[in-house]
């Protein structure tokens, strides 16, 4: 295995704590139905926005984790495969999460992990 495609899955590692560290801002808590129902101005016409902002940020970091086989010309076939998945598993393990209390940041976390390390081997078999 080239040190290139090491290099791209601790790349892939980095934009992973960018986007679910950094960049969420607002989307941290709008993803949390219980942030919904505190708003002083809460009606039940709110009550699945938070699936909206879950969406937006599983969305962003898929995005972002895939940006180093974008750069690299992968195809786009592969790139919007993953997308889709990515973002879809994303946002239901940040459901589990934040919602429905069922895993910690720890499984949370280890998760999209994983999905970095499949996406990546399945990117670096297909760039190879």
């Amino acid at each position: 295995m080239s040190w290139f495609l090491v290099l791209i899955f601790f790349t892939m590692c980095f934009c992973h704590i960018v986007d679910d560290y950094y960049l969420q801002g607002i989307l941290a808590s709008m993803k949390q139905k219980n942030w919904w129902t505190k708003q002083e101005s809460y009606e039940d016409k709110y009550k699945y926005d938070y699936i909206i902002a879950l969406i937006m940020h599983a969305f962003s970091w898929s995005f972002m984790i895939l940006i180093p086989f974008l750069l690299l010309g992968l195809s786009p076939i592969f790139l919007v495969i993953a997308l889709v998945l990515n973002g879809t598993i994303h946002a239901f393990v940040d459901d589990l999460k934040a919602n429905q209390k069922k895993i910690n940041l720890v499984q949370d976390q280890s998760i999209h992990i994983g999905q970095i390390f499949l996406t990546w081997l399945i990117g670096s078999l297909i760039y190879v």
